[in-house]
């Protein structure tokens, strides 16, 4: 099925301004197994996620579908990022996708179609619209000057915009706000997260004039060149035949 705004299947009703998914509260017995097995374990991957960012994303498929995104990020090395993706910074939000953030050196060596799935980080970070919620700005200032050099490619896996309240259907590639009509922010998508974190980003956007804009590379944030997007479509396929086990 594609990734399109047509619901792929009927979904619970939506109660509230935030689908939540469908289910019986969590039992006493659960959460005393998670909070035992929270001090047992290490959980040493979730453990290396050092920053959240807060920005917004747009659909490949349909660029006025646009949604603010909380990224939850571990640095592997200095060239590769992973991000769980949520739809808040709340306690209960809803895991939605992923993204993997590059360097330009390592998006030099990937195939030209791969190259196009990838989105720039500049415009997103020179306007503005990338913060890192409670981080002075002088901290802060160092790592945008290397993200904004950075590529992003962001699979989108829940839907909430269209108030899924499960992840259903095919995931959906995103991209990054663009300086062109179709890739601009929603001015009360903006206005929303500033108010919340008590933040302008007109004046964020004053304060970084002084980073280096670099080059972007010809094949990333192919829509804009092209005026052609990315959809995702899930159809049967015939399994590939292994040997039996002797």
């Amino acid at each position: 099925m594609a990734s399109s705004d047509e619901k792929p299947g009927p979904t619970p009703v939506v109660t509230g301004d935030k689908p939540t998914p469908p289910g019986e509260p969590t039992t006493l017995s659960s959460k005393i197994l998670d909070k035992g097995a929270a001090m047992m374990q290490s959980l040493k991957p979730v453990k290396e996620m050092k920053q959240h960012v807060c920005t917004f994303a747009l659909y490949a498929h349909d660029l006025s579908r646009q949604i603010e995104t909380h990224h939850y990020v571990g640095r592997l090395n200095q060239d590769v990022l992973q991000c769980a993706v949520y739809d808040s910074d709340k306690r209960k939000a809803n895991l939605i996708g992923v993204e993997y953030i590059i360097s330009p050196k390592l998006y030099e060596t990937l195939p030209e179609e791969e190259q196009k799935l990838w989105h720039s980080h500049a415009y997103e970070i020179k306007s503005g619209l990338w913060v890192n919620p409670g981080v002075p700005q002088m901290l802060e200032k160092p790592e945008l000057e290397n993200m904004a050099c950075t590529y992003g490619k962001f699979w989108c896996t829940w839907q909430v915009d269209r108030g899924d309240r499960l992840p259903l259907g095919a995931p959906a590639l995103m991209f990054s706000p663009q300086p062109v009509n179709l890739g601009r922010v929603r001015p009360d998508l903006v206005q929303r997260r500033d108010e919340k974190y008590k933040i302008s980003t007109e004046e964020l956007r004053g304060s970084r004039v002084d980073i280096q804009e670099p080059e972007v590379h010809p094949n990333a944030d192919y829509w804009v060149k092209h005026n052609k997007g990315f959809a995702v479509d899930v159809k049967p396929a015939d399994m590939k035949r292994i040997a039996p086990f002797p």
